[in-house]
């Protein structure tokens, strides 16, 4: 992985093998960044897929492998407990025989295969919390300081 500032935007670029969320959770903690929202492309090799089953306030995960195009990336990053917490859904295109196919939803972890390319934009003036909601079981974006 290696990225680079320029204004108030970072460029990351994961290379084979990386993982792509750890990797912006790096440059996160790297560059003092709190709170920020990202998007990106790239081709993958495996991903991890989670849906939220609100009856069971659990996420149920599927596992992608072989040539994933990562078609878009979006998500955020916000501060839980003074921790780094990223938000990250992605659709994936890919073959089955003849047949193309998508896949979509909540991202527990993506695999580089060949590149993948984010644009990182940090927050600026302020930084955004998570508060966990009891109702759901998940969490969301407080803008209590």
């Amino acid at each position: 992985m290696e990225y680079r500032r320029f204004g108030d935007t970072y460029y990351i670029r994961c290379d084979k093998g990386d993982e792509i969320i750890s990797s912006i959770l790096d440059v996160c903690k790297a560059e003092h960044i709190e709170s920020a929202i990202y998007s990106g492309i790239g081709g993958c090799d495996e991903a991890q897929i989670q849906t939220f089953l609100p009856q069971e306030r659990a996420f149920e995960t599927q596992t992608l492998t072989g040539m994933l195009e990562l078609v878009s990336l979006t998500g955020n990053i916000i501060q839980d407990d003074g921790e780094p917490y990223h938000h990250t859904h992605a659709v994936f295109s890919y073959k089955v025989g003849d047949d193309h196919r998508v896949s979509a939803g909540h991202m527990k972890s993506i695999t580089v295969l060949y590149t993948a390319e984010i644009e990182l934009r940090p927050v600026i003036g302020g930084v955004i919390n998570r508060q966990f909601d009891p109702i759901t079981g998940t969490g969301f974006w407080s803008f209590q300081e």
